[in-house]
């Protein structure tokens, strides 16, 4: 099956399967993109079971136009929108990695009639607040507020920008505070070993969801990548058990 892609209003990065659905939406996390191991391992299943599948870079991240630093979860999240409005047709699972996850959250409220599942992959919904900012020493948040950027090391490779922008927004963004009521079956794979989102940070979001069909699965040497051949193989498994519920 041959994978089309474009770009959306020449500014927004995608690649897509046609197929069955319902169809599958690969939302990537901070600063990682459509060409990751889960994406592409979630291509390849869609092809091989005849199943839609979308993918597609934020602004900022991987092929898409922008600066990552000019970025916010509403922007990102804005961008995701107007992928899945424009490339998706009918009910959609979201998957969505790290922050992806939160990404996934925000669009599952301005579509509740479209989702048929949801998946999390090492979610990190209001990751700026609950995780980032209170691990900043006093240095880095006076970095934060006075100079509007802090570069943070990265076990991933180049030092990561974190804005002034970016933990405002979030803010403003944050699905935890209350009931989130999504009209479907949820997913949830989490590494036990992840250090950048604690596993307890997933129970925080199973708390949060008001519906009954909500499964954790723990994975206790699994890191936040999840992107080992065994995770890869837990992603299908999980995306079928799925999208096989009556």
């Amino acid at each position: 099956m041959r994978e089309e892609t474009g770009r959306l209003d020449g500014r927004l990065a995608w690649a897509r399967l046609a197929g069955r659905g319902p169809g599958v939406v690969f939302l990537p996390g901070y600063r990682s993109d459509m060409q990751g191991s889960k994406a592409l391992a979630l291509r390849d299943h869609c092809a091989a079971t005849g199943r839609a599948f979308l993918r597609l870079d934020y602004s900022g991240h991987g092929a898409s136009a922008g600066r990552f630093e000019d970025g916010t979860i509403g922007q990102w999240a804005a961008d995701a929108l107007a992928v899945f409005d424009a490339l998706t047709e009918g009910p959609q699972v979201l998957v969505g990695s790290s922050m992806g996850g939160w990404i996934g959250l925000l669009l599952a409220r301005q579509r509740r009639d479209r989702l048929a599942g949801f998946i999390g992959l090492a979610p990190a919904p209001d990751f700026s607040e609950a995780l980032m900012w209170p691990s900043f020493t006093e240095a880095q948040r006076q970095a934060v507020i006075q100079d509007g950027v802090v570069h943070l090391p990265s076990q991933y490779g180049e030092p990561t920008p974190v804005t002034r922008a970016l933990i405002e927004d979030g803010r403003k963004q944050s699905v935890l505070g209350g009931p989130l009521d999504l009209p479907c079956p949820v997913r949830i794979l989490q590494g036990m070993a992840d250090p950048d989102v604690p596993w307890q940070h997933a129970l925080r979001l199973v708390a949060a969801l008001a519906g009954g069909d909500v499964r954790l699965h723990l994975i206790k040497d699994g890191d936040h990548r999840l992107s080992r051949p065994e995770d890869l193989r837990l992603l299908a498994e999980t995306l079928e058990s799925l999208v096989a519920t009556p």
